[in-house]
């Protein structure tokens, strides 16, 4: 049985990645899955994931900073 997600969450990561794009499809392909959420900007220069055991993480884009 899987247990509900945790709130405020366990832990959080911020990921930083020169292409963001192809580091979070390497991710997914190892079981990661993006988190829609209605609050994210449209400019946000990062993707929220999170883990097979749901742990949310997220993926930001240093290509521009």
């Amino acid at each position: 049985m899987r247990s509900s997600r945790v709130l405020p969450p366990r832990i959080h990561l911020d990921l930083y990645a020169d292409d963001r794009a192809a580091e979070v499809a390497r991710l997914m392909e190892l079981g990661a899955r993006e988190v829609e959420w209605s609050g994210r900007p449209a400019d946000a220069d990062y993707v929220i994931l999170k883990d097979p055991e749901g742990n949310r993480f997220c993926v930001v884009d240093t290509s521009e900073h």
